[in-house]
């Protein structure tokens, strides 16, 4: 009889954490005590975490699926509270980046 692959996955958010184990600019491992998650979503886990060696931070999107755990993740250096205010904000126009860089190199 066949295994359901479902019963291998991770059952709690945590266990996708071991994907994401140490800093990426320290390579010290992170402790998942550590990690806060901040949204949860059909299956996915957004997930803040800094690292006590250097204070670096990493946001990382961890999605459980029938074919195994997926994360995706990027240093930042947003605290979870700013993750969590600019999360569901509208994307930035062409208009708005275009105008932010004549005004940093605006001779004013």
């Amino acid at each position: 009889m066949k295994s359901d692959p479902r019963k291998r996955l991770p059952q709690q958010p945590s266990d996708g954490l071991k994907l994401i184990s140490y800093c990426p600019l320290c390579e010290k491992s992170y402790n998942p005590l550590r990690a806060r998650i901040l949204d949860e979503r059909d299956g996915a886990h957004l997930v803040h975490i800094q690292c006590a060696e250097c204070g670096s931070s990493i946001v990382a999107l961890i999605m459980t699926s029938s074919l195994g755990v997926t994360s995706v993740g990027l240093i930042t250096d947003l605290t979870g509270d700013d993750v969590l205010r600019f999360k569901d904000e509208g994307k930035l126009t062409a208009d708005e980046v275009l105008s932010f860089h004549s005004l940093l190199y605006s001779n004013n």
